[in-house]
């Protein structure tokens, strides 16, 4: 077990290494539209890259919602396959949002032997998900 400051410490560590490892600009938090969002996320025990509307206007999110379930199948066949869509996906402060991810299971922050693989994973899973989002940008913001 780590303590708090020791978990805080090799979260830091990793996120700086996959920094270092990957250096890149991410789109990440600039689409350039509001509440649609690219986020990373690892913790003890998977990671996963995701694209979250977090609209609290529900229209929008509906909106937005159903133009990426119009783009499902291009996203699945042609960039992600595995990809996991979740209209009413509820975050551990109770914020219902709509997600779609990707997860990589059996990997922990906690354990360095699994950094590497979680690293490419992220990388390789964002540039499908960036490539994607790019190729259909002009859509999504109509």
């Amino acid at each position: 077990m780590f303590s708090k400051a020791e978990s805080r410490k090799l979260r830091e560590d990793f996120w700086i290494s996959f920094g270092k490892s990957f250096p890149r600009k991410w789109i990440l938090y600039n689409t350039k539209i509001r509440d649609f969002s690219f986020k990373f996320y690892f913790d003890k025990k998977k990671a996963m890259v995701s694209l979250d509307i977090e609209d609290q206007n529900i229209e929008n999110r509906i909106r937005y919602w159903d133009k990426m379930i119009s783009l499902k199948s291009i996203l699945i066949d042609e960039f992600l396959p595995e990809a996991i869509f979740d209209e009413d996906y509820v975050l551990d402060n109770g914020k219902e949002i709509s997600r779609i991810y990707i997860e990589k299971h059996k990997v922990s922050i906690h354990n360095k032997n699994t950094w590497q693989e979680t690293m490419v994973f992220l990388n390789e899973t964002m540039q499908q998900f960036e490539a994607f989002y790019y190729e259909y940008e002009d859509f999504i913001k109509a």
